[in-house]
């Protein structure tokens, strides 16, 4: 159970970290954008993220884990619209359902 947390949070910290890119995305220039804070920051979160992959990975099958990150698909979907005003069409949420759908089999399995 605790190694499911673990790549849970991974999957949550990741998010956190592409959204600070995201954000640091909005420099004038690119290396504005790379020397803006956000952009540190959410480099250093994703590879905390992928530190606690690392360690997920140790008891759950690859086959398993890599599919399930799938998850942040759906965050960032929904993140992107909250957040940063993009988008959502109905081929979107049709294409987050699916997703949402191939997670929930795959953790069910």
């Amino acid at each position: 159970m605790m190694y499911w947390v673990v790549l849970l949070a991974a999957i949550a910290i990741s998010m956190g970290g592409q959204t600070l890119l995201k954000a640091g995305a909005s420099a004038p220039d690119f290396l504005s954008q790379l020397l803006d804070w956000r952009t540190i920051v959410g480099l250093a979160l994703y590879g905390g993220s992928a530190m606690l992959y690392i360690i997920a990975l140790r008891r759950i099958p690859m086959s398993v884990a890599l599919p399930f990150t799938a998850i942040s698909y759906i965050a960032a979907a929904v993140i992107g619209h909250y957040a940063f005003h993009e988008p959502l069409s109905a081929m979107h949420l049709l294409a987050i359902g699916l997703i949402g759908a191939g997670v929930l089999t795959l953790a069910l399995a």
